[in-house]
């Protein structure tokens, strides 16, 4: 019975795929070159649609085009988030269909719900189709858009490209590459808040084999609330050697240093907001936080013959990460008072060390790809005592910090992960694509305490795979469908301790049927899928020992995601998506016996939607471009049991951008235009409830130049 509901939403698709499929008796059968159903040549739409025509490695890295994968893919070029007004990485993949960020806009983590899964052990972020390394939940790199030129959003489990930790999602963020062109860039804004930014490009050639790409950015805000003041930059270059067309080579540096605001929530009334609580920020004045990365990488590819390649990456990440703040409130209205907790100083030392090495292979009608990655993580954690609270009267600001705990370190971890995989589109025919592919994920963890006695040793094995299938109706138009296994760590694989030593990586299965289609001659472009996903072994309790945890747990999830781009005139431009989740606890038993069977996970709604209409004209004063876009979250419940309750909200966008010449553009951006209050993601428990509030309504100014 569960999957019903899969076949049910295809039936409403089916009268339009017999009508496409009427016209394939018209159509002239030709031959397919390998793995790849046929080009059409259509009006591009590449940078203001869904790049269904584009070829993509963060959906297969076998490189076949979006429209051709059996998967859902979502692509956003720079193009189109400068024109919706953002900046944000959190905004930019927030928008794609069916993401739900979780952190707030003051903070630069990326934490992120997918098809009924949240957090970075479930959604995971890429660079270049390298994971970025977590520790702790915090995933804070690259927090804004400079210097990138498109993001790719896999969804539903992704462990065969990306690994473990990516069955909702996987957010793929691409770089701009070094051109022999000659290019100069300058961006300058302002806005509300004090806000202030600055970012420098460019790029060119060094010699006829050298040419380079440096992106430098730096923010400044004061912030929506009180002692939330956020400040950072980064430098980000690429030199590329290419002394033949079979060879290249690539060396890769950058570096990142954020202070991001220090602002944790608002309290809460069963989920609700206190709006006589806005703006106050109940952190102390001499909270910090301080984040720092640095990523070195090197590339190489060779072209052997005209089926065969291979390419090595080489990559060295650093993190540095220092926190010092009291993140958890609890509000009394009886009695007036504020109780707050989780007073945490802790730091983190992370170093990644991986290397990849990978062949592709053009045989007939296969396009294999064979690969092994390797990486080395190690882990630092140092922290003060957090079983320190405080109550005070509502009125009273907090002032220093006055937990004595020393920050001491605590303990030391590693974990060596071995990963092979192959993956192979096949073509069958001249209508069908045959994509198959499967990883294995081996992973040897330590962990060594530096106080007490929890150092142990385990490893961890995780086996995923995809098999998937892609029908040419017509020309424009594809049918496909997937079933895949993702597998996640019950928690972050590097902070693993005694309590759950013993677990192993949950399995999540999914199932996904949908359809791609191009119409209009390339004027237009929509997507449809839907899905079941299944996940077990997620942590549960022992039916006969509340006090036991164990794996045994299931969680679930299905719905409906639908994207669209139309082009309704040379002058007007609409895009929206639309996701209906229906996700649950399967089983699941919390402390006390607790039963939270068919309860909807945390932070999940039911219902998302975004739309943007864009209306651009000429005139003697050059091109203007007028866009007003909204996003409609649905209501959402803020514990396991779904008795604390954030409501849904719709918050309007609009952006103008007037290009007096092709080579400067000024636009201005207005977010939230009606100031609206609404919750952006709560946390209700024994100790803790609070909300994150959506960002207020603001106004940015920016400056964009091209030389």
């Amino acid at each position: 019975m569960k999957y019903l509901a899969l076949p049910a939403v295809m039936i409403g698709l089916a009268p339009a795929a017999l009508a496409l499929a009427a016209e394939n008796r018209a159509e002239e059968r030709t031959v397919l070159p390998a793995a790849q159903l046929p080009t059409v040549q259509v009006t591009d739409t590449a940078e203001d649609g869904l790049g269904l025509s584009l070829p993509s490695t963060s959906g297969s890295r076998t490189g076949i085009t979006t429209r051709d994968l059996p998967a859902s893919l979502d692509h956003v070029s720079e193009q189109t988030w400068q024109e919706r007004g953002d900046s944000r990485m959190a905004d930019i993949i927030g928008r794609t269909v069916g993401m739900t960020p979780l952190s707030p806009t003051s903070y630069s983590s990326l934490s992120f719900g997918s098809r009924g899964f949240t957090g970075t052990n479930s959604v995971g972020i890429a660079e270049d189709g390298v994971r970025l390394g977590v520790a702790s939940s915090t995933t804070p790199y690259p927090s804004n858009s400079w210097g990138y030129e498109r993001v790719e959003v896999l969804r539903g489990p992704a462990s065969i490209v990306y690994g473990t930790g990516t069955v909702g999602a996987t957010a793929n963020i691409v770089r701009k590459q070094p051109t022999r062109e000659s290019v100069r860039e300058v961006l300058v804004g302002t806005g509300s808040h004090g806000t202030a930014k600055l970012g420098l490009g460019a790029g060119g050639a060094l010699s006829d084999t050298l040419t380079y790409r440096l992106d430098a950015y730096g923010h400044y805000t004061r912030g929506e609330h009180d002692i939330s003041r956020a400040s950072g930059g980064k430098l980000m270059s690429t030199l590329r050697w290419q002394p033949t067309a079979a060879l290249r080579m690539e060396l890769l540096a950058d570096i990142s240093d954020e202070r991001p605001a220090r602002y944790f929530g608002t309290p809460t009334v069963n989920g609700s907001i206190v709006p006589e609580l806005l703006g106050r920020n109940f952190n102390t004045d001499d909270s910090a936080i301080h984040i720092k990365d640095k990523r070195v990488r090197a590339r190489a590819q060779y072209q052997i013959n005209d089926w065969v390649s291979v390419s090595n990456e080489l990559y060295r990440f650093k993190a540095d990460r220092y926190w010092r703040n009291i993140e958890a409130y609890k509000y009394n209205p009886a009695a007036q008072t504020i109780t707050r907790g989780d007073y945490i100083e802790l730091s983190h030392d992370l170093e990644q060390t991986g290397n990849r090495l990978e062949s592709q292979i053009k045989a007939g009608a296969h396009q294999l790809v064979v690969g092994w990655e390797v990486n080395r993580a190690k882990f630092g954690y140092a922290s003060s005592g957090f079983d320190y609270s405080t109550t005070l009267p509502v009125e009273v600001n907090y002032q220093g910090w006055d937990n004595t705990s020393s920050l001491i370190p605590r303990f030391n971890t590693a974990a060596t992960t071995h990963d092979f995989y192959a993956e192979d589109a096949w073509t069958l025919g001249d209508r069908w694509l045959l994509l198959a592919g499967i990883r294995r994920d081996i992973t040897d963890f330590d962990r060594k305490d530096l106080v007490g006695t929890g150092s142990f040793g385990k490893n961890l094995g995780g086996t995923a795979w995809r098999l998937g299938l892609t029908h040419r109706l017509n020309a424009q138009t594809n049918l496909y469908g997937q079933i895949s296994q993702g597998h996640d760590p019950v928690t972050n694989v590097l902070t693993l301790n005694l309590a759950n030593r013993d677990f192993k990586l949950t399995t999540a299965r999914q199932m996904e049927l949908g359809l791609k289609q191009q119409f209009g001659q390339g004027m237009g472009e929509w997507t449809a899928a839907v899905y079941h996903i299944e996940k077990k072994d997620i942590i549960t309790r022992d039916p006969n020992n509340s006090q036991l945890s164990v794996q045994g747990g299931k969680q679930s999830s299905q719905g409906l995601e639908l994207s669209a781009v139309m082009r309704l005139s040379p002058n007007w431009r609409l895009e929206g998506n639309y996701a209906f989740v229906d996700a649950k606890y399967n089983r699941l038993i919390e402390a006390g016996g607790m039963d939270r069977s068919g309860k909807r996970p945390i932070n999940v709604p039911r219902n998302m939607a975004n739309l943007w209409a864009h209306y651009s004209t000429h005139n003697s004063l050059g091109r203007w471009q007028a866009s007003l876009g909204a996003r409609s979250v649905g209501q959402r419940y803020a514990d396991t049991a779904n008795t604390a309750s954030s409501g849904g909200y719709t918050v309007w966008d609009a952006a103008l951008s007037w290009q007096p010449q092709p080579r400067a553009t000024y636009r201005l951006s207005l977010r939230n235009l009606g100031d609206k209050l609404y919750t952006y993601s709560a946390v209700s428990s024994a100790k803790a409830s609070q909300a994150y509030p959506g960002e207020g309504r603001r106004v940015d100014l920016t400056a964009e130049f091209t030389f």
